[in-house]
């Protein structure tokens, strides 16, 4: 092992049943370095971090850490080892303060019966989050947390273990760039401490910003490692994707016609305040604003999942009541929501039963499922959307993220909806995947589909939207056309 690596893998292979996650693959990373390691979804990326975080253990392949073999089999080791994990999806516990959630399992202690010392565990977490300029309160429920805030709290934690190696696995998903610039602070004080830092991101602009080496894997395999200097953005894409893709936001003309979904003067208390806007047949709407505007309140509001206290929603022309999302559903509304893992997929379920689950009486005959016409219809959602599955049978927690995605969206697709609304539906998806969900937007479209569209990306705001809707602290600050939009715009209206 050389001095410089903290890390060294070689030739590690891991099988799942039906994948080949991970084939014969290298990966080192310098002491005191940010190392990326970029792929499409389905690379191999999460399953190695899952390795080295004692979460799966390797059919095969030498490890090295600190010049030592490491062999751990659960995260506890890899903890006591040194090496902590920020992780892509989020898993608080929900119920529980924001100090009990950073200390789980390892609480301060006092007297001799080993009672928790909740005096020492706040102002502990409080000296954490002065030390990363966090300003959150130790004593807030989880579950009362924005998005943006439980991952801010994830990388608290990370850190308070003082590991020697940290796996940042999508560490800016859910967060505003302002905290994206308070993570690299930490990132660079880390650094500065000789602490070694693995990146994994969709982002190019952060990867090229905040690492010192990259590396690829496309489909399992290893493809190469170059340091950042050497590398552009075009030249990483094509590392990563095997090919050339020359637009990744895919917007096709598409008539826009007639009025369908309008809502007028919606209000929830505390959330959003009269709020009006229209969405066509054809066209794609996007919703942009600061984490915490209420954009996501309102849409939720739209699909019955908290209904306004005031205001109305027209469909078709038709005044409408959607108290529940079955209303919605019967509405021919779809929303795919922000958060997979907590909104949206049934984990330990199968992709077939997370595709079919909104759709499930079409695929009825005499009161018994037509297992027939799940098969056909679930396998040409496979093949329109590209998912990367040997079977629709392989439960759904085994796909990356970027391909649970695209089967969330297949659910949605099977009910044939009128109007679709999009909540983040990029979020932690690789280039490629970006691509094709922006391809099928448009050609929903182009259908007549009325697409109403959430996205914190400024590009993929101006990429895909015909109009954009901009929201500050609960309230329209105002639309602008495709021809007007831009990011300069749109932020004065986000902070005013």
């Amino acid at each position: 092992m050389s001095e410089n690596y903290i890390l060294e893998m070689e030739n590690v292979t891991k099988e799942f049943p039906g994948v080949k996650a991970l084939d014969s693959i290298q990966f080192k990373v310098k002491k005191g370095s940010v190392h990326a390691l970029m792929g499409e979804n389905g690379a191999g990326k999460s399953t190695l971090m899952k390795i080295i975080f004692g979460i799966y253990t390797p059919d095969t392949g030498m490890i090295k850490f600190k010049g030592h073999d490491l062999k751990v089999s659960s995260t506890k080791e890899a903890l006591k080892n040194g090496i902590s994990m920020i992780h892509q999806e989020l898993s608080p516990v929900p119920h529980m303060t924001v100090a009990e959630n950073i200390f789980l399992g390892r609480e301060p202690t006092k007297g001799k019966f080993g009672w928790v010392n909740n005096k020492k565990m706040i102002e502990d977490a409080k000296d954490l989050f002065k030390t990363l300029n966090i300003d959150l309160d130790p004593n807030s429920k989880m579950k009362d947390l924005s998005i943006a805030n439980m991952q801010m709290v994830e990388i608290a934690t990370a850190v308070s273990y003082d590991a020697d190696l940290i796996i940042m696995d999508e560490p800016t998903s859910a967060i505003t760039e302002k905290e994206v610039e308070k993570l690299f602070e930490i990132i660079n004080s880390l650094n500065a401490k000789g602490v070694s830092i693995i990146y994994i991101s969709h982002k190019m602009d952060e990867i090229f910003r905040i690492c010192d080496e990259i590396t690829v894997f496309r489909d399992g395999q290893y493809i190469g490692t170059k340091e950042t200097t050497e590398l552009t953005q075009d030249t990483l894409i094509q590392m990563m994707v095997g090919r050339e893709i020359k637009q990744v936001f895919h917007k096709e003309k598409a008539e826009i016609k007639e009025v369908i979904l309008a809502v007028s003067n919606l209000s929830k208390e505390g959330k959003f305040d009269n709020i009006s806007f229209e969405v066509r047949k054809g066209e794609i709407v996007g919703i942009s604003g600061l984490m915490g505007s209420g954009r996501t309140e309102v849409i939720e509001s739209i699909f019955g999942i908290d209904p306004p206290d005031s205001g109305d929603i027209f469909i078709h022309g038709e005044k409408v009541k959607i108290k529940t999302p079955q209303d919605a559903i019967k509405l021919k509304v779809a929303l795919l929501t922000e958060d997979r893992k907590l909104s949206g997929a049934f984990l330990p379920i199968s992709i077939k039963e997370n595709m079919i689950i909104s759709s499930i009486d079409q695929f009825l005959e005499r009161g018994y499922i037509n297992k027939k016409l799940v098969d056909e219809a679930c396998n040409e959602q496979v093949e329109q959307l590209n998912i990367k599955t040997p079977s629709t049978d392989q439960l759904i927690m085994n796909l990356s993220g970027g391909n649970q995605q695209k089967v969330l969206l297949a659910r949605w697709l099977l009910n044939d909806p009128d109007i679709l609304i999009l909540d983040e539906p990029t979020r932690g998806v690789d280039v490629g995947a970006k691509s094709e969900i922006h391809k099928l937007m448009s050609k929903l479209a182009q259908k007549g589909t009325a697409i109403l569209m959430i996205s914190s990306e400024m590009p993929e705001v101006l990429g895909m939207s015909d109009r954009v809707i901009v929201m500050h602290e609960g309230n329209k600050k105002g639309e602008l056309n495709r021809e007007e939009a831009n990011q300069e715009k749109i932020l004065e209206m986000a902070y005013s």
